[in-house]
């Protein structure tokens, strides 16, 4: 699918959605107040996670997920009074429970109205084969979406940022979501301890080759209460600057096939929270920047592809 056009030279998931659904979609992000693999038996988990298990803009965990949709709803409704909704288990990983658990949760998000699909962010090493199976038989009923955080394709930083999952195992579980037809949707990070471009370039052009739908791009985000915030007060490690990032956030826009939907290009995190860099909280200035750059060389999505 080609959605790209003169103001936007890739495919953004806004277009994707109007132009599946003719209509706005939005994201309502809930807690499930699931835990973490990785942080369990005294580990801390990666080493860039907030308390909040990257859910910090998420509903409130105190309020079970019906309130919390509702709630989250209402307040955007407010921008977009006509519009279908996508409910996302963000915080934390959200197949980490058991089977009959994770179906208390699953099941009453298929009752809701107007909803064209559920999505479901989770690490690979807690999908079991009776998970994946139960998901596929969902994915019949409503689209199911599972959002994996992959990172970097590197496990000497894997190890660094206390990744706790192999690459090997990241690749299994694309493989078996596929194989039951769920639509799967990358995350990686820019600008992470010790990589240079070349490095997020290759992992970039890993996922290129990967049975994947989407791909979420961020740059890294050095807060406080984490490990790395900790880490980096006491000695700070470069960090990119925002025409690095769009840089390298093109680059990689072009090594990606067309066929791609780019569902995120930057991202934000806590004002409060927030050390270092001070200029992703500008996610406008960002996404405009990496627009301008990619129409000025007239630089566009898959580009650079490579089959």
């Amino acid at each position: 699918m080609n959605l790209m056009n003169n103001e936007k030279h890739y495919n953004t998931l806004n277009n994707y959605y109007k132009s599946t659904y003719n209509k706005k979609v939005f994201k309502v992000a809930l807690n499930a107040n699931f835990s973490c693999p990785n942080k369990q038996n005294g580990n801390t988990g990666c080493s860039y996670c907030s308390s909040n298990g990257s859910g910090d803009f998420a509903g409130d965990k105190n309020d079970d997920l019906i309130t919390q949709f509702n709630k989250q709803k209402i307040m955007m409704h407010k921008k977009w009074p006509d519009a279908y909704y996508i409910p996302y288990l963000q915080a934390n990983s959200n197949t980490y429970d058991t089977l009959e658990n994770l179906k208390k949760v699953y099941e009453p998000l298929t009752n809701l109205e107007n909803i064209v699909a559920i999505s479901i962010a989770t690490r690979p090493d807690c999908l079991e084969d009776d998970k994946i199976k139960y998901l596929g038989e969902l994915n019949k009923r409503i689209k199911i979406q599972v959002e994996l955080g992959l990172q970097t394709i590197f496990s000497v930083t894997s190890n660094k940022i206390n990744r706790g999952h192999s690459l090997e195992c990241f690749t299994d579980a694309v493989d078996k979501l596929r194989k039951e037809g769920i639509e799967v949707v990358v995350h990686i990070i820019n600008g992470l301890p010790g990589e240079t471009k070349e490095m997020m370039l290759e992992t970039a052009k890993f996922l290129s080759k990967l049975d994947i739908q989407g791909v979420k791009i961020h740059m890294l985000h050095v807060m406080y209460h984490t490990k790395m915030g900790i880490e980096y007060l006491k000695k700070p490690f470069p960090l990119l600057t925002l025409e690095e990032y769009v840089d390298i956030t093109v680059s990689q826009l072009r090594l990606f096939p067309k066929n791609f939907i780019i569902h995120r290009i930057t991202g934000d995190a806590p004002r409060e929270l927030l050390i270092e860099p001070k200029w992703t909280l500008k996610k406008l200035v960002v996404s405009n920047e990496i627009d301008k750059y990619m129409r000025k060389y007239n630089y566009y999505q898959g580009d650079l592809y490579q089959e």
